[in-house]
């Protein structure tokens, strides 16, 4: 039993360690085929559209709810204090450094990860990618690399949209619904979001959330098994891994941008 057990965890440390190593490769070996991407751009536009573009409703419909609980919620405890008036600082500056970004990523994992993760792993096992080599066509460069900067574009745009609807939503509830001051919600927003430390955080964060996201689903649906099991398998996957990495980033960029704060 003991030897069994040590060899059953061996064997997981090793294929962790390939899995590992053979994702590292496969991310550098898409930046290395991102030259087609950009040279046949519409490849990349024709992507933008399936992953971004085909996204926007959820994220819309989801910021907007997420923005009008922030400005009930935020109402109810700024009102104990009698700081109504701080009610547009707290709902911008939570969408914008850290829902924004988060929410976005995790919702983009959920959509257009999982429909990148579903589609080359079909693909493989349909045995499309292997007649693509055997007519010399680099699948990485025709597949991959266009699907990659389509989801490090998209992102940081429909983060961006997510905290803008975000905060008409909180608008919506705050000012037209609860009462608060029109002009005291957005002076306090204005003079609390600092273009620097809040926005370009919260892009940064953003950009960063597409590239993890992004590379997790493309690895997940290449590196497949060529069956319907191993195709829903990966798409679980993708979609646990970029969640939990996403979450894990978060900690770690939100660590160094506000040490120095």
């Amino acid at each position: 039993m003991i030897v069994e057990n040590l060899r059953s965890i061996g064997h997981r440390i090793v294929e962790a360690v390939w899995r590992i190593g053979f994702a590292s490769r496969f991310f550098f070996m898409i930046l290395l085929y991102s030259g087609t991407s950009f040279r046949r751009f519409h490849l990349t536009v024709k992507e933008l559209f399936y992953s971004g573009v085909m996204s926007l409703i959820i994220i819309m419909v989801a910021s907007m709810f997420v923005g009008m609980v922030l400005g009930l919620q935020g109402y109810e405890t700024l009102k104990r204090y009698g700081s109504e008036s701080a009610l547009g600082s707290l709902v911008a500056l939570s969408l914008v450094r850290e829902l924004g970004p988060v929410l976005a990523a995790l919702l983009f994992a959920s959509r257009a990860g999982s429909a990148m993760t579903a589609e080359i792993g079909l693909m493989k096992a349909t045995e499309q990618i292997s007649a693509m080599e055997m007519m010399a066509i680099n699948p990485l460069a025709r597949l991959i690399a266009p699907r990659f900067w389509a989801g490090v574009i998209s992102m940081p745009l429909l983060s961006a949209l997510f905290s803008a609807t975000g905060v008409f939503g909180g608008y919506v509830v705050g000012v037209v619904l609860i009462g608060v001051d029109y002009g005291s919600f957005w002076s306090q927003m204005q003079a609390s979001v600092d273009f620097q430390h809040d926005i370009m955080n919260g892009m940064i964060k953003s950009f960063v959330f597409g590239i993890a996201v992004t590379a997790i689903a493309l690895f997940e649906g290449y590196d497949a098994p060529p069956t319907a099991e191993g195709v829903s398998h990966a798409t679980t996957r993708t979609v646990v891994q970029s969640s939990l990495t996403i979450l894990f980033l978060d900690f770690i960029l939100t660590a160094f941008m506000f040490q120095g704060e």
